[in-house]
């Protein structure tokens, strides 16, 4: 495809945006901006971006990132509910920024590749039978990247912002291509804001260690 029908693709796409998702994408970067602040508020912001794409996700046939948007939901309750403990004895938030250390890698790697697997396997089949228009091997690696992503950020932990990056750089092609352009300029500006994540909370681990 040549520059041309892409940027063509791209205002078509464009000038075909709904509402509801306008509404999830702002919702959506409002929500990583607020993570990156490790502002609590990302949840509840969040949980608008994520129970409007579960229905976007389900009507564009992109059933691992419908999973994704159901999980997220789930997660972002309770790492709503962590990221609200206070210290007693502080009066400050209990849960920490850190780093993971090699058990915790080798969890969180053994967790993606679960995930990913179990994924692939499940939108091949729905392909073949109920959704020719699914990726399986792109779905599934924006969905599982995006579970471990989504799991670490409720622990407080700067790798979540690795898997984070991952999970953009895979689904600004794949909803591009399902003709969610607008969510696909979320993804890149939150690629953008995922770095910017990273850096700040490598900065802030390193304070919490003195």
């Amino acid at each position: 495809m040549q520059f041309s029908e892409i940027y063509q693709q791209f205002l078509s796409g464009l000038q075909q945006t709904s509402l509801l998702e306008f509404v999830a994408v702002s919702a959506g970067i409002a929500s990583v901006w607020y993570s990156r602040k490790e502002n609590i508020l990302v949840y509840p912001i969040g949980l608008i971006n994520t129970t409007i794409y579960i229905y976007l996700s389900l009507e564009g046939q992109l059933y691992g990132e419908a999973s994704v948007n159901l999980y997220y939901t789930i997660v972002s309750i309770y790492g709503w509910i962590w990221w609200s403990k206070v210290n007693k004895n502080t009066q400050q938030t209990a849960l920490k920024i850190s780093r993971s250390n090699a058990k915790e890698w080798l969890q969180q790697l053994t967790f993606f590749t679960v995930f990913y697997c179990v994924l692939f396997f499940a939108l091949t089949k729905l392909k073949a039978n109920f959704a020719p228009e699914a990726i399986p091997w792109a779905d599934a690696f924006a969905s599982a990247t995006a579970y471990t992503g989504m799991w670490l950020m409720a622990r407080k932990k700067v790798e979540s912002w690795y898997w984070w990056i991952a999970t953009n750089i895979a689904s600004i092609p794949l909803y591009f291509t399902k003709g969610y352009v607008f969510t696909s300029v979320q993804f890149l500006i939150l690629f953008v804001l995922a770095i910017a994540g990273l850096m700040s909370w490598h900065k802030k681990a390193q304070h919490e260690r003195y």
